[in-house]
């Protein structure tokens, strides 16, 4: 009778422990055809956001944008390429002018590159067709009132999407501090950070909107 009681539970218990095995099969990793190319160029091994959303954008040709939504792409595509490995940041941490530098590609990783990623991205966002292009609020002279308006307004609306996804990041962090204590060491610092980037964005926030209202107040 102990025989027949005991070896099913020595079976569950090997089953248990082949089911904990983790797969070794390569990760798919879907990622922007433009943005790839990008980074291949010549003396791209380190890059801003910035610099890899002027890039993006000026690939753009023929296709209407607002920057805003060209740096929010571009960042979240920087951070799944952290997140992946494929992109380390500089040990020199910043709030805003953050490097990046290019690591080889993880071998893990199942490259397949999509065409038109930022379309497709505007597309499943609802976000509508822009009147007006960058390059149109770019060009603009800051001679007339109304042209200083219009150029805040597109850096209000670009600093806020930045606010919003480093505030997100930092509540996200936090839950997962949180939740997984034992993760404490490794995502601490990221979370520091991002709510510190927050803050200041907050800083730079209030600062073009208390402009905004000084221009619009009558005189």
């Amino acid at each position: 009778m102990r025989l027949r009681t005991y070896r099913p539970r020595i079976i569950i218990r090997i089953f248990a422990l082949f089911l904990l095995v983790p797969s070794m099969k390569s990760a798919s990793f879907i990622f922007d055809r433009r943005l790839y190319e990008l980074l291949q160029e010549p003396g791209r091994t380190s890059f801003t956001t910035r610099e890899l959303r002027d890039a993006y954008a000026a690939s753009l040709s023929g296709t209407q944008f607002r920057i805003a939504d060209v740096r929010r792409y571009v960042y979240e595509q920087i951070r799944r390429l952290v997140r992946a490995g494929w992109v380390s940041p500089d040990e020199d941490r910043r709030v805003r002018g953050q490097v990046y530098h290019l690591q080889p590609i993880p071998t893990h990783l199942q490259l397949e590159l999509i065409d038109n990623g930022f379309e497709n991205n505007l597309m499943d966002a609802g976000v509508p067709e822009p009147g007006t292009t960058v390059r149109d609020v770019e060009a603009l002279p800051l001679k007339s009132s109304a042209n200083t308006d219009l150029q805040l307004e597109a850096l209000h609306k670009e600093i806020r999407l930045d606010f919003l996804t480093s505030m997100g990041e930092a509540e996200r962090f936090k839950l997962l501090l949180d939740e997984m204590p034992h993760l404490r060491d490794k995502l601490e610092g990221d979370y520091l950070e991002a709510r510190d980037r927050s803050s200041r964005l907050l800083g730079h926030l209030r600062a073009i909107e208390k402009t905004l209202k000084t221009l619009a107040a009558p005189r």
